[in-house]
């Protein structure tokens, strides 16, 4: 069985319209989930205490779609050869 990871991370943003961060250092991983449904709720959470600054956003990452386990090597461990 694959396991499904979620990631949930989040930070102050350049500016709201875009994706892009203004400090990467600065970046708050609130943590790795197992499943969807508990990474929502760590992601409402954190952007529900940062709702008064509209530069903040808190995103999902689906971290299981990195990783193909039919493939004998992913594209991302290819990188490190």
């Amino acid at each position: 069985m694959t396991q499904r990871l979620h990631l949930v991370f989040g930070g102050e943003l350049i500016d709201p319209t875009k994706n892009a961060f203004k400090d990467i250092a600065a970046i708050d991983v609130v943590g790795m989930y197992p499943d969807y449904a508990s990474a929502y709720n760590a992601w409402k959470s954190a952007a529900q205490r940062t709702v008064d600054n509209a530069h903040m956003r808190y995103f999902i990452a689906h971290i299981h779609r990195l990783r193909d386990e039919e493939v004998e090597a992913s594209p991302t461990e290819e990188l490190g050869d």
